[in-house]
């Protein structure tokens, strides 16, 4: 039996050849979005951004389900998400911190100061 209609038969090579590569797995990303949620805890995320964190990680598990249901497109978008979500929460940590530090460092000098304006002598 002989094909009448090539282009079609190229049609449906192409969708093939384009839903193949979409089935590929995003194991880079999910690897790459992996590390940002690592670090964003590492950097304080649970205690300075719990929030960014919390969503960073409830994208990841989504991705991993997805990964595990071979939803390969949605394992992508969701592990994205989580990467940014967890970029988020990492620099918000680092802000917060250093935030912190500095009104220490604030309080410190406050103390010296006193400290040293009442152990001066009284030369008036």
């Amino acid at each position: 039996m002989k094909n009448h209609h090539p282009k079609l038969g190229l049609a449906i090579a192409a969708a093939l050849l384009i839903v193949g590569c979409a089935g590929n797995p995003p194991t880079e990303q999910m690897a790459v979005s992996k590390v940002a949620v690592n670090a964003a805890s590492s950097a304080g995320g649970n205690e300075f951004a719990p929030v960014e964190l919390r969503s960073a990680m409830e994208k990841m598990d989504a991705a991993n389900k997805a990964m595990a249901e071979q939803d390969y497109p949605l394992a992508k978008q969701l592990a994205e998400q989580a990467q940014v979500d967890a970029q988020l929460a990492a620099a918000t940590a680092r802000s917060a911190k250093a935030q912190k530090a500095a009104t220490a460092l604030k309080e410190d000098n406050r103390v010296l100061r006193k400290e040293i304006d009442r152990n001066a002598p009284n030369n008036y």
